[in-house]
């Protein structure tokens, strides 16, 4: 008796294949090798570059960047942008500083304020540009100068003395860090795992995508396009409010009225050089934390090489227009093939 063997697939048909796309993407790895070469060339420029005095430092710093690059990941990859983070992270560190001052606050609650005043300008956001119909850089470019001035009224015009050392856990002392590494940065690895996780492998998350890829046939499919829109500017508030804690436990026991200033550059620089498409449908919350190091990286040898700082902000600069550019290039590439 023969054997029959199965038939075979017709020609043409498609084959079981990958659903998701990699855990790793090229880029991420082409991050990862920019980083440990910069590392290892600024060690050898300046050895005290891979001193813990000059690494905790820099991943303190790194952290905010990279904590807020998490919820701007989400929002541009629905095809939407957030230019009002700083002015989102003045004002929820100045009301939490100014509280501490007033009534000192404990650590809980000075954190729980923070984040709600972050959540609530988010929530701000996100119901003009969901339910508004009105494209986000105008929305937001015209919250930054509002949150901005909210911020300067509670600042009144001085800056804020005598803050506690409340949040000294998420700062560079000893009481910011266990085994070596900064409180402020393990927390943003922890939430980029958790955010990594929920945007691959759940339906939620894979909705965001699809937001950003086509509005209007997630829509059609079911998706609910104005709440997913709605949670991605509240998420970015909210984060950014848990970063102006992580911003104040950096700083002195004073507070100037420039907090926040240009932190919206440097997290936009973070999410594009971390692979995510400015048009939406596509992007990498580790690629963006892996952005947020370079970019402090950077920032770091720049200075402890001793070159004007203006060398920083370029490299940030070219490092978007070659980022978006890259990006758009590889769109029109995959439109015509």
């Amino acid at each position: 008796m023969t054997a029959t063997a199965p038939p075979a697939p017709a020609h043409g048909a498609p084959s079981r294949g990958r659903v998701l796309p990699p855990p790793v993407t090229g880029q991420e790895v082409v991050l990862v090798a920019l980083i440990a070469v910069l590392w290892l060339v600024l060690g050898l420029a300046t050895p005290a570059f891979l001193s813990a005095g000059s690494i905790v430092p820099l991943l303190v710093a790194t952290a905010p960047v990279a904590l807020i690059g998490i919820g701007m990941t989400v929002v541009i990859v629905t095809g939407g942008i957030d230019v009002s983070v700083g002015s989102t992270v003045m004002v929820s560190a100045v009301v939490v500083a100014t509280t501490m001052v007033a009534t000192g606050v404990p650590l809980p609650a000075a954190v729980a304020l923070s984040v709600a005043v972050g959540g609530l300008l988010g929530l701000v956001n996100g119901v003009l540009i969901a339910y508004g119909r009105v494209h986000a850089i105008i929305i937001t470019f015209g919250t930054l100068n509002l949150f901005r001035f909210i911020g300067l009224r509670v600042f009144d015009s001085s800056t804020v003395e005598g803050i506690p050392a409340t949040l000294a856990v998420f700062g560079r002392g000893e009481a910011g860090r266990t085994l070596g590494v900064p409180h402020s940065f393990a927390i943003t690895l922890v939430l980029a795992a958790a955010a990594w996780w929920y945007l691959r492998h759940t339906a939620g998350g894979r909705h965001f995508y699809a937001v950003g890829g086509d509005a209007h046939a997630a829509r059609l499919a079911g998706v609910a396009v104005r709440r997913r829109v709605l949670s991605a500017y509240v998420l970015t508030g909210v984060l950014a409010g848990l970063a102006a804690c992580f911003v104040l436990a950096q700083g002195t026991s004073s507070l100037a009225a420039n907090v926040g200033s240009g932190t919206e550059l440097a997290v936009i620089a973070a999410v594009v050089i971390g692979g995510t498409s400015i048009t939406g449908g596509r992007g990498s919350v580790l690629g963006t934390v892996l952005g947020a190091l370079l970019v402090q990286t950077v920032a770091t040898g720049v200075t402890q090489l001793g070159w004007p700082s203006q060398l920083s902000a370029l490299f940030v600069g070219v490092s978007i227009v070659v980022a978006v550019g890259t990006d758009l290039i590889r769109q029109r590439t995959r439109r015509s093939s």
